[in-house]
């Protein structure tokens, strides 16, 4: 349920931080993208993937929320031009949610360089333009509300252009493309719910987990200026979200929308929001086009404005952030790796 720094542990290390999180189809089959690392973190912060860590997309097939195949990868010390090695594994049945399984090795490289299986998967992972726009008063005035119960004080549009808060920043990009018959041996169907993961080795010989997203804006939105919830939703497995995280999620939106006067009956529509965002997976029909929509979500395309679809769905209103998707320096491509790689 991450974002861009939304949590302390995200904060101590941005290598560790998911920024975003995507699915859509591909050339080949379907892509998942997990986004880490954002330059908004600052000159200082440590760069790359972190060594000591997994970064793990995580799929459920049978609709119960737990995953059934786990794609894990894991990466070496940065050499002197910063490139680092990478290894793919594949997790499936019930290793795919043992933190202790090994999994089947698919793949190993180096960053910044297309791999490729003989079946056709093929992975690559490197700096990239992060394709994401927002406006930082809208994202701000939004988590102000959701934070103290009370209407979304939007700021007044001015003659001066407004600029994305992601404008020129740059990410860690891990993007994993998986023909359709590949994944589909895997899976009880081509219904799908996805999220990424970040976990880091323990002292004790364990993992503990950093970040976990699944669909998009749910911690800024509920949690950005509230540590113990921004963890809560990065601590809870997904099979337990309903049962953790229902009624905070039901309140924050019944007293929003109760301020701003857009539901007949707050805590009924609060509730409908908590059923829909919880469990926090990313749903997607396997073969279908990506679309991330106020009326349904079936994956996340790299530009989709799922800003404007959460803030609005959340508030039962119509919120926009003034800013499109050319906001994004670097556009994306409908070849592989999708993402625009930088420098």
């Amino acid at each position: 349920m991450s974002h861009h720094l939304d949590s302390p542990a995200a904060r101590a290390d941005a290598r560790l931080n998911i920024s975003d999180t995507y699915v859509f189809r591909g050339e080949r089959g379907t892509v998942l993208v997990m986004n880490v690392c954002s330059d908004s973190a600052g000159p200082d912060a440590p760069k790359g993937f972190h060594p000591e860590a997994r970064y793990e997309f995580k799929i459920d097939s049978t609709g119960d929320a737990v995953e059934d195949v786990t794609f894990r990868l894991t990466f070496g010390e940065s050499d002197a031009d910063g490139s680092q090695t990478v290894e793919l594994s594949r997790l499936t049945g019930a290793e795919a949610a043992d933190d202790s399984a090994t999994g089947t090795v698919l793949l190993a490289g180096r960053t910044g360089h297309e791999l490729t299986t003989d079946a056709g998967l093929r992975v690559w992972t490197g700096r990239a333009s992060d394709p994401f726009w927002m406006n930082p008063a809208v994202v701000e005035a939004v988590g102000q509300a959701f934070q103290h119960g009370t209407d979304v004080e939007l700021p007044h549009s001015g003659s001066s252009e407004v600029t994305s808060l992601f404008s020129g920043m740059k990410v860690r990009s891990i993007v994993l493309e998986v023909p359709d018959a590949e994944l589909l041996a895997f899976t009880a169907g081509r219904d799908i719910g996805v999220w990424g993961v970040t976990a880091l080795a323990t002292d004790a010989g364990g993992w503990h987990r950093i970040n976990r997203c699944g669909l998009p804006m749910v911690s800024p939105i509920f949690a950005q200026f509230d540590d113990d919830l921004a963890e809560l939703l990065n601590q809870t497995p997904p099979a337990d979200d309903t049962r953790v995280l229902s009624q905070a999620i039901t309140g924050r939106v019944a007293a929003v929308v109760g301020a701003r006067g857009t539901a007949s009956d707050p805590e009924v529509y609060g509730q409908e929001v908590a059923e829909r965002l919880l469990p926090d997976v990313l749903p997607y029909t396997v073969g279908t086009p990506a679309v991330f929509g106020f009326a349904r979500f079936n994956g996340r395309a790299l530009t989709d404005n799922a800003g404007e679809v959460m803030f609005s769905l959340a508030t039962d209103s119509a919120v926009s952030v003034g800013l499109g998707k050319e906001a994004v320096d670097a556009p994306t491509t409908s070849s592989f790796p999708y993402v625009a790689p930088a420098g």
